[in-house]
């Protein structure tokens, strides 16, 4: 292959790699959000905006805005004034993401990350990481069992 051609083509890797990222970060805040107000409910029977701001550490305006996005994207119910719902998909997407946080939280257990630290880079990582990376972590960790 010529020389621009091989950069043509790694240019358009670099991009889809880049895509990837994009599209895991406009995904992220709604798992944050479905993910903690499925806590909350199952913790606390509710989940209220109040709640939702000090524990993200962001404020009740923040929040609002962030839930009529998610209401228009179908994963949350709520009234003024009143508790925030999930919805089906909302509570499968908290699902979803809630296992994707374990498999990688027990994953970084296991290569001997601390609890503590595991957990916050799971927050993170969580997001990002592909199916086929963590079906590997998955498959890793069902191995770990079967020996320990």
């Amino acid at each position: 292959m010529p020389p621009t051609e091989d950069l043509d083509k790694e240019a358009r890797r670099h991009a889809e790699r880049f895509q990837r990222v994009r599209e895991a970060h406009q995904t992220e805040v709604a798992e944050d959000y479905v993910e903690l107000i499925a806590h909350l409910i199952d913790e606390t029977g509710e989940a209220r905006v109040v709640d939702l701001a000090g524990w993200l550490g962001v404020t009740n305006a923040t929040v609002n805005n962030t839930i009529q996005r998610l209401q228009r994207d179908g994963l949350v119910t709520s009234k003024p004034y009143r508790s925030i719902f999930l919805t089906d998909a909302g509570r499968e997407l908290a699902e979803e993401s809630r296992k994707r946080h374990d498999i990688v939280r027990k994953f970084l257990t296991a290569l001997g990350v601390d609890e503590e630290t595991a957990e916050i880079d799971a927050e993170g990582i969580e997001h990002h990481v592909s199916d086929a990376t963590l079906k590997a972590f998955a498959k890793f960790l069902a191995k770990q069992k079967r020996r320990g």
